[in-house]
């Protein structure tokens, strides 16, 4: 099970930084186990590594299986949770370099932005590949993913015609309602469902993560294992709850003034693991004029461009570090004869063992840079860890909100750049905030 090291940053935390919120914290682990609170209908993740639904696991198997027996890309289209924590787990269990990555079939993400060039250059990539298609959207009507839908269905009919590429449509959606189900209905695509009380950043244990982490090649069931050890560990209250401990003292640390906590890790392929953790945090916890802005980096890399501001930058910030206990495998340093570069003294090492220290020295100057670190302390990079990994950051996320005073599950601010962009898109119905917002630009 995960370890939390909350060593170095004791310094900067009260002794009661726990104790004070324990009756707080007690309070949100009702509401969250009794699925009571604000936002309750949407924490049906808490029990889900366990309670999830064994026939359409098996059907997301089934389809995983056919996927990889007759596609050599598949094309996952969805944005915000609809792709983040597939991306996340594919590439922190394979590779962030695409080219390195050892999946087969391919895994490519569309639909998550609006940009000409990049779906150009993923449909050149397509040409003379077999390739099928994951939709995944609730309503089907998310301009990002509806658009590049519309395009990636016409290329396929185009390719298999209508009947064959029916065969290769995989629609992600809801279980009863709207337009992508409508559509998946009428045509007969094979559906997986995004269950209602499940949001969508809470969502990469269902339907929504598993089948493309599964086409990838991944042990979708030692993830779900996984996630089922720490369901069971974090759900005793206590003060040796790790979960408890993260979100009290990441609370006491924002109370006393700290406002951007950086997510660290030190693999390259931990980076959509971020990304998905930012979008978990920042939807949570950022409304009401309240929360920590969430924020990542890669080191040692970014030690290099982020590191001067993060040691002596406004004092403002604290690190949440991943830190993966084994590597895959072992590089040794060699010998340089003529010493060129003066590191013979680190000849014969490995180099886990060089970026073991780089990482050590690295929290150290921080803290003494008045930088708090929290570690998170995981074992090897696989789907057990990684099934661990979220539900530990989702569980403490639930807490943290409930903590900072706020609705964890929902997110109604990201609803104002839609209206503007339909209302400049000409969508019917907007015409007088059209002219308003055009007056103004």
């Amino acid at each position: 099970m995960l370890k939390l090291d909350l060593s170095n940053a004791s310094s900067f935390l009260s002794q009661d930084y726990l104790s004070s919120r324990m009756e707080a914290l007690e309070q949100a682990r009702v509401m969250l186990a009794e699925h009571n609170g604000p936002g309750g209908d949407f924490t049906g993740w808490v029990r889900l590594p366990v309670e999830y639904d064994k026939e359409e696991f098996a059907r997301i198997q089934a389809a995983a299986k056919k996927i990889r027996s007759d596609s050599d890309v598949l094309v996952v289209i969805g944005i915000g949770g609809s792709y983040l924590g597939a991306r996340a787990v594919i590439e922190l269990l394979g590779s962030a370099d695409h080219k390195l990555a050892p999946n087969k079939p391919e895994i490519f993400f569309a639909g998550n932005g609006l940009s000409t060039d990049a779906m150009g250059d993923l449909i050149d990539y397509l040409e003379g590949k077999d390739w099928s298609i994951n939709i995944i959207s609730k309503s089907g009507t998310t301009t990002e993913p509806a658009v590049a839908f519309r395009v990636f269905k016409g290329l396929l009919e185009e390719k298999y015609g209508k009947e064959e590429a029916r065969k290769r449509i995989y629609a992600t959606t809801d279980a009863h309602k709207g337009a992508l189900k409508g559509l998946a209905d009428a045509e007969g695509y094979e559906e997986f469902v995004v269950p209602d009380a499940v949001g969508g950043r809470y969502s990469v244990l269902t339907a929504v993560g598993l089948l493309p982490i599964a086409v990838a090649g991944v042990d979708i069931e030692a993830l779900m294992a996984g996630s089922a050890e720490a369901m069971d560990v974090l759900a005793k209250p206590g003060a040796d709850n790790i979960a408890w401990q993260y979100a009290a003292a990441r609370n006491a640390l924002y109370d006393a003034g700290k406002s951007v906590e950086l997510l660290v890790g030190y693999e390259p392929s931990f980076r959509f693991f971020a990304e998905w953790w930012k979008q978990l945090y920042g939807e949570s916890e950022g409304k009401d004029g309240k929360g920590l802005l969430p924020a990542s980096v890669e080191f040692t890399a970014d030690l290099h461009s982020m590191g001067q501001y993060i040691q002596q930058g406004q004092r403002i910030l604290l690190e949440t570090v991943v830190k993966f206990s084994k590597s895959r495998r072992t590089i040794t340093i060699p010998n340089d004869p003529d010493n060129v570069d003066g590191l013979n003294f680190l000849s014969g090492k490995p180099l886990q063992f060089v970026a073991e220290q780089a990482m050590r020295g690295t929290l150290l100057a921080h803290v003494d840079g008045g930088v708090p670190n929290l570690v998170v302390e995981a074992d090897a990079r696989d789907e057990r860890t990684v099934g661990q990994l979220i539900y530990f950051f989702e569980y403490a996320c639930g807490l943290s909100g409930y903590l900072l005073g706020v609705n964890p599950f929902d997110q109604p601010g990201v609803e104002a750049y839609k209206k503007n962009m339909f209302a400049l898109l000409g969508k019917p119905g907007y015409e007088e905030q059209k002219a308003a917002l055009e007056a103004r630009l």
